[in-house]
């Protein structure tokens, strides 16, 4: 389930880092103020994942029991609570644009770049939200290969209209940042059209009937009960990058510029860690659901081995490419210096990160949310304290060491939770095969 997966999202984070590349030929200027805006739109994905999470947790439930019906009904309620939630978050964002970046510290030179990039981004995101978790609803009935073909097209559509839309190639307009929010937007498009047809057409899982709104609101209830503290879980990402990048902004435009390539990167090396995460909470609640511990117990265990390691020989290609690696993003010393920097120091980290994603994606499969995002506020709270205390005597250095270390710190509390979670499968095994032992001698 989780390699198709992974294809899908390479190939999305991998035109995101094209779309990088070419915003950065634009100058160090346009780079730093398109790096301001990923806490901000990581955001607003993070939301829409969370929301993807609850829908294939409570969606796989029902499928793993057999009820159709409701499950088409808990889907259509599903996605319009996605359609209500991302209008509302629109409004606001295009409505907050100069106040919220003005906090985060952006210049008045940073600031026409980033009027021109998040106001058609914003236009744009309902064709990004629904497809996100209409995609985790074709996810949940064990079909990972199209939602994955889908996001290999949309990634490459991205990635060529890119350069036509940025520097007004052939019969396109020169529209700068503005055109790599417009090439995204289309992009999307595609993603939102195949999502809509499939669910409708091939998994009969869309109804067009109008919903009754007592069951409607619990359904939403239900998702939201998974979905939210997941949410919460994904936003907190952003808001730790919003306070790194606060914190690197007292040094300098250059740092900011790294860290903004070099969360870009961070998406990249964790993929396979993503996909894992992304698929262990529809596996385990359809098994949970299932009665069938043994399934779960083992899924948990391949997670966290691959985890250590693919992590650990990413990050030794990483460590002896790191210099080369830098000068992809950027022909300027300072910006080299601190992404290399970034790309020796964080990376350690990654395997105790991926850990903890999986541990937490296993807690929703189980429906303890508020398990999970325990260990989301604990990381978050981690990087926080010890990047604040690593910046304030060791500067842009320290801080990158802050965010490491609250990785690896919140990677042993959730192998703590691991513990737990085998000690209760197994004494759930044991439990089911003593009632089987037990039945077959009364017969």
């Amino acid at each position: 389930m989780a390699v198709p997966m992974g294809y899908g999202l390479l190939a999305v984070l991998g035109f995101s880092l094209v779309d990088t590349y070419f915003v950065s030929l634009l100058g160090t200027q346009a780079l730093a103020a398109i790096s301001f805006t990923f806490p901000v739109t990581f955001f607003v994905s993070a939301l829409a994942m969370g929301l993807g999470t609850g829908l294939s947790a409570c969606l796989a439930r029902l499928l793993g029991q057999g009820q159709h019906q409701d499950a088409a009904r808990l889907t259509s309620d599903g996605l319009l609570l996605a359609l209500t939630t991302v209008i509302i978050v629109a409004a606001l964002g295009i409505s907050t644009i100069q106040p919220l970046f003005r906090l985060l510290g952006a210049s008045d030179t940073l600031m026409v770049y980033i009027q021109d990039y998040m106001f058609y981004w914003y236009v744009a995101i309902p064709f990004l939200v629904i497809p996100m978790v209409g995609n985790a609803a074709i996810r949940a009935t064990g079909d990972t290969k199209t939602p994955s073909r889908v996001m290999i097209i949309a990634g490459f559509m991205n990635g060529v209209l890119d350069p036509l839309l940025i520097f007004g190639i052939g019969p396109f307009p020169e529209l700068g940042v503005k055109g790599a929010a417009i090439a995204s937007g289309l992009s999307w498009l595609i993603t939102f059209a195949v999502a809509i047809y499939l669910l409708r057409y091939r998994e009969q899982l869309l109804l067009l009937t109008k919903p009754n709104l007592a069951n409607m609101l619990k359904n939403w209830r239900k998702i939201a009960a998974i979905g939210m503290p997941a949410s919460i879980t994904n936003m907190l990402s952003p808001v730790n990058n919003a306070f790194i990048m606060w914190q690197l902004a007292a040094f300098s435009t250059t740092a900011v510029a790294a860290y903004g390539a070099g969360t870009r990167l961070e998406a990249i090396l964790l993929i396979g860690m993503i996909a894992v995460s992304s698929m262990l909470s529809p596996f385990i609640a359809q098994n949970s659901s299932a009665n069938k511990p043994q399934r779960c117990l083992t899924a948990i265990r391949l997670a966290i081995r691959y985890s250590l390691i693919s992590q650990l020989s990413i990050y030794l290609l990483i460590a002896l490419t790191a210099p080369y690696i830098a000068t992809l993003f950027s022909d300027e010393s300072a910006v080299i210096t601190h992404l290399s920097l970034y790309l020796y120091i964080i990376p350690a980290s990654f395997a105790m990160q991926g850990i903890m994603m999986a541990i937490a994606s296993s807690l929703n499969g189980l429906n303890r949310p508020i398990s999970a995002l325990s260990l989301s506020v604990l990381r978050s709270l981690l990087i926080i304290s010890l990047s604040s205390i690593g910046g304030f005597y060791y500067g842009e250095k320290g801080i990158f060491f802050g965010i490491a270390g609250a990785n690896v710190l919140v990677g042993l509390v959730a192998l703590y939770y691991a513990q737990k979670l085998q000690l209760e499968l197994r004494a759930e095994l044991n439990k089911q095969r003593s009632d089987e032992l037990s039945e077959q001698l009364s017969h």
